[in-house]
C-alpha cells in the first residue's frame, strides 16, 4: 500500500510534471449535508489534484464568515468528526481525488491524537491541517501522525518573522501553506501578488516541500497569477460561494463548472 505522505507528494509531482501549480479546493464536510457533500467530492475528484476537506468545529479561529456559515450548517445537519472520517472513507473507495482533513488543535484531542490518526489513516486521508497549533506544540501530534503515514502541513502568515518562517517550512510535512493575506479565509479581495512572490522566494531555500498558497483566492486571473509562481493553488470561501444554496445534483453541477474555469486557468 502506497503511504499517506507519498500519494501526497504525488498530487504535486504530477502537477509539476504537467508544468502547472496543483489545484486544491476546500469543502465542509456535510455542507448543507452529507450527501450533497459526497456528490460534490465526485463531480470534483477528476478536476482538482487535492480536497481539504472541513471538519466543522463551532471555534473555527481561521474561518472567515463563508466557512463559519457553511460549519455551522454542516453542524446542525448532524455532522460529527465520525461522519467526516465517513464521508472521507466512502468517496476514497470512489476513486476520489487525495483527501486532506482541515481541523483544530480540540476536535483532535477530544477524540484522541492517536486514535484520530489512525481512523484518518484508515479512511484514505493523507494527512490533516491543524491550522492552530503552534510549531512548539507540535510534537504532541506529529508523532501519531507519522506512525500512521500522514502529512501535517504548516501556515507561515504574513505576519510571521522571517526566521520563524523558515523554520515553519522546515518542519511542515506534505506542503507548507502560505496564507496570503492578514485576516480569515475570504473572497472579498485580491490577494497580493507581489507579497506572495517575495514569501514564496524566502522560503524556498528553507524546504524542498511544494509551497501551496492559500486564502483569498477566487477567480481564474488569481489563480493564473499564483499558479505561475506556486506549486499549488488553495480555494476555499470562493468554491463554497459556487456552491450556495444549492443541494445534491444541483450543488456537483455547480461545483464541478467551477472547479474546470479554474483548472484550465492552470
Amino acid at each position: 500500500m502506497i503511504a499517506a505522505t507519498d500519494r501526497l507528494g504525488a498530487v504535486f509531482t504530477k502537477a509539476r510534471d504537467e508544468k502547472r501549480a496543483a489545484l486544491i479546493v476546500y469543502l465542509v464536510a456535510g455542507d448543507p449535508d452529507a450527501a450533497t457533500t459526497a456528490a460534490i467530492i465526485d463531480a470534483i475528484s477528476p478536476h482538482v489534484d487535492l480536497i481539504e476537506l472541513g471538519i466543522p468545529y463551532g471555534d473555527p479561529l481561521a474561518d472567515g464568515p463563508t466557512i463559519a456559515a457553511a460549519g455551522q450548517r454542516a453542524l446542525g445537519a448532524g455532522m460529527t468528526l465520525d461522519g467526516a472520517l465517513a464521508l472521507a472513507r466512502e468517496a476514497n473507495a470512489r476513486g476520489s481525488a487525495p483527501i486532506l482533513f482541515f481541523t483544530y488543535v480540540n476536535p483532535i484531542v477530544q477524540y484522541g491524537t492517536a486514535r484520530f490518526a489512525a481512523a484518518a489513516r484508515a479512511a484514505g486521508a493523507v494527512g490533516a491541517i491543524v491550522p492552530d497549533v503552534p510549531l512548539e506544540e507540535l510534537d504532541t501530534f506529529a508523532p501519531a501522525f507519522a506512525a500512521e503515514g500522514l502529512a501535517i502541513p504548516l501556515l507561515v502568515a504574513p505576519t510571521t518573522p522571517p526566521s520563524r518562517a523558515e523554520r515553519i517550512a522546515a518542519q511542515s510535512d506534505g506542503f507548507v501553506y502560505i496564507v496570503s493575506r492578514l485576516g480569515v479565509t475570504s473572497a472579498g479581495r485580491d490577494p497580493d501578488v507581489a507579497w506572495i512572490r517575495t514569501a514564496i522566494e524566502r522560503l524556498r531555500p528553507a524546504t524542498d516541500r511544494p509551497l501551496a498558497v492559500g486564502f483569498g483566492i477566487s477567480t481564474p486571473a488569481h489563480v493564473a497569477a499564483i499558479g505561475a509562481i506556486a506549486d499549488g493553488v488553495i480555494i476555499g470561501s470562493a468554491f463554497i460561494d459556487a456552491i450556495g444554496g444549492r443541494t445534491g445534483a444541483d450543488a456537483a453541477r455547480a461545483a464541478e463548472a467551477y472547479v474546470t474555469s479554474l483548472r484550465s486557468a492552470l
